[in-house]
């Protein structure tokens, strides 16, 4: 069988900016040790022409992408065309897929957990380093100045998070929370079982998670229900200084209204490692360059705002399992017919499949 990695080809087909993405290589290397497996590795970047991309995508069984290459209707039809059967997400999330388009053309797997830890232990990492103020103390003391103007924080005992949520991600930032002696309240439309303990962990409505908690931060994925779940509205109801954490998806909060937020000091502080237009941006280089977006440069010039590029997920032990669980749902898929991890489209939903094919 022949995969392809393509990480640029689909948004090369669908007309956006080609994006580098470093696990490439992992990923390569892992398949190659498995017998009878044949990969083409892509490490330049494509124009936005589809014969040249359908030219790649020929002769293939299927595709691998990454989290902001755009699989729309386009896409999917001219791989479909190009004889491709299977579309492997090195990710969790699929809201860049258009899954219903996708049934009965491709199937589609993906990687549900590569390493909680590594996402959670980042949403922590960026807020440590924003109530603490690290990233000034940082830069500071490379100058030898060792002021401790402006430099107070905050304690996190005692105080109140709200994660929305509870996901494999959501329990271990909620376990590491707990760590620190705070009380979490937690909201998922799904809630999972035995998480509340009527004391420091509770499940509430969203109302209530946003007037109460100190710090928020989202650990859900993007769907129609929370694309801008923080928004205008919901700042409203918050604490005056809330402490906003996203390393889930960029649309999961309406940037211009944080940035509103933030101006008028109802926001204390962002901690962004995601974007809602990221996928123009993100895995490049723009440093020398002006970057068009005012939005994101605005926020990036507010001193309570921490912004990383997308990099929660990347420790040495998650790109092993992202890298490994992709490959095998690959050969899970070609040799036994099947692969838990293949998402279906039914009734309106799109869910794990678990056993069988999704057509």
């Amino acid at each position: 069988d022949k995969i392809v990695d393509a990480v640029k080809l689909g948004v090369a087909m669908a007309g956006g900016t080609p994006i580098v993405f470093p696990a490439i290589a992992v990923c390569d290397g892992i398949a190659m040790g498995h017998e009878g497996m044949k990969y083409s590795l892509v490490t330049r970047d494509l124009i936005a022409d589809s014969t040249e991309a359908m030219a790649l995508a020929h002769g293939f069984d299927g595709v691998c992408v990454f989290v902001n290459d755009t699989v729309n209707k386009e896409v999917i039809d001219r791989l479909y065309e190009a004889g491709v059967k299977v579309l492997a997400l090195r990710c969790a999330g699929f809201n860049n897929v258009d899954m219903k388009y996708t049934h009965g053309k491709l199937h589609v797997v993906r990687v549900p957990a590569y390493s909680p830890y590594a996402v959670a232990e980042h949403a922590i990492a960026m807020l440590l380093t924003s109530i603490r103020r690290i990233h000034k103390a940082y830069i500071r003391t490379k100058d030898f100045n060792f002021s401790l103007s402006g430099m107070t924080g905050f304690d996190l005992y005692g105080k109140t998070v709200g994660v929305i949520g509870t996901g494999r991600i959501g329990r271990v930032f909620i376990d590491i929370c707990r760590g620190f002696g705070m009380k979490v309240l937690a909201y998922d439309k799904y809630p999972f079982e035995g998480l509340d303990n009527g004391d420091t962990v509770r499940y509430v409505e969203l109302d209530e998670l946003f007037q109460k908690s100190d710090i928020i931060s989202l650990h859900c994925p993007l769907t129609e229900e929370t694309d801008h779940i923080i928004d205008e509205k919901a700042i409203e109801k918050c604490k005056t200084g809330v402490v906003i954490i996203n390393t889930s998806r960029g649309a999961l909060v309406d940037a211009e209204a944080l940035l509103t937020g933030i101006k008028s000091r109802k926001v204390g502080a962002a901690c962004l490692d995601v974007y809602e237009e990221e996928s123009d941006l993100f895995f490049e280089d723009f440093s020398g360059h002006i970057v068009e977006d005012d939005t994101l440069a605005r926020l990036i010039s507010m001193p309570n705002v921490i912004v990383t590029s997308h990099q929660a997920f990347l420790t040495e032990e998650a790109l092993s399992n992202i890298a490994e669980t992709t490959v095998q749902n690959l050969v899970d898929l070609f040799e036994k017919g099947e692969c838990k991890n293949e998402l279906c489209y039914r009734n309106g939903e799109t869910k794990d499949c678990k056993s069988g094919k999704c057509f």
